[in-house]
């Protein structure tokens, strides 16, 4: 089948259950001219083996790699390098895509070389939707305003032209640059669904280190 997008997620030791379902949601995808590129950034041996025994019933879609503990944006990087699609996007482990998530982000592209979106954020309470403000780690900012790495949707050349750098919110930093050569948009789709109720993620552990001592 002809690919036409290439779907990236970095993953590290995350829960096996919810790289499942992050998994089952692109493969789900109304849309099926796509394939997805699982870079492993050097997870423990345990989490490799059932990362390893599910992508094998899925060879035909699914391209694993592996390398050792780099980060996010460096292992988005080399998967940028090994994709074939047309156009670019990624998923984080632990959220999950709507059915319609590829189809609608493509209709967008007649008129834009990359766009980002809000989401459909899943959280325990209110204040799981605030996350450190880039700018200034001690103040919070609505996650509806910020542009996050795994809404990012676009033609290669952009990918290809602007490398993820290894910081906090290296995916603003990607969409500021990207708007100085390109057409880029932030769009209310809302076909993504972004879970914000983990107390192990990055902006998670950030806040609490960074806010609530300061306050």
């Amino acid at each position: 089948m002809e690919v036409n997008v290439s779907v990236l997620m970095a993953v590290f030791n995350t829960e096996f259950s919810l790289v499942k379902r992050a998994i089952d949601s692109v493969l789900s995808q109304g849309y099926q001219h796509f394939e997805l590129i699982i870079i492993d950034d050097g997870s423990t041996d345990d989490f490799q083996k059932n990362l390893l025994s599910y992508v094998s019933q899925n060879e035909g879609k699914i391209t694993y790699i592996r390398h050792k503990n780099r980060g996010q944006s460096e292992s988005i990087n080399r998967g940028i390098l090994i994709s074939s699609g047309d156009y670019i996007t990624i998923i984080d482990a632990d959220d999950e895509y709507k059915p319609n998530h590829l189809e609608t982000c493509l209709q967008e592209m007649s008129h834009n070389d990359l766009i980002a979106s809000v989401t459909e954020t899943i959280v325990n309470h209110d204040g799981d939707f605030y996350v450190p403000d880039r700018f200034n780690q001690s103040k919070l900012i609505h996650v509806d305003k910020c542009i996050l790495f795994a809404t990012l949707f676009g033609k290669k050349e952009v990918f290809t032209s602007i490398s993820f750098e290894q910081q906090y919110a290296a995916d603003a930093h990607f969409y500021e640059m990207a708007s100085l050569k390109y057409r880029v948009n932030k769009v209310n789709s809302k076909t993504y669904i972004y879970y914000r109720n983990s107390p192990d993620s990055i902006c998670s552990k950030l806040k609490k280190r960074n806010y609530f001592n300061a306050n």
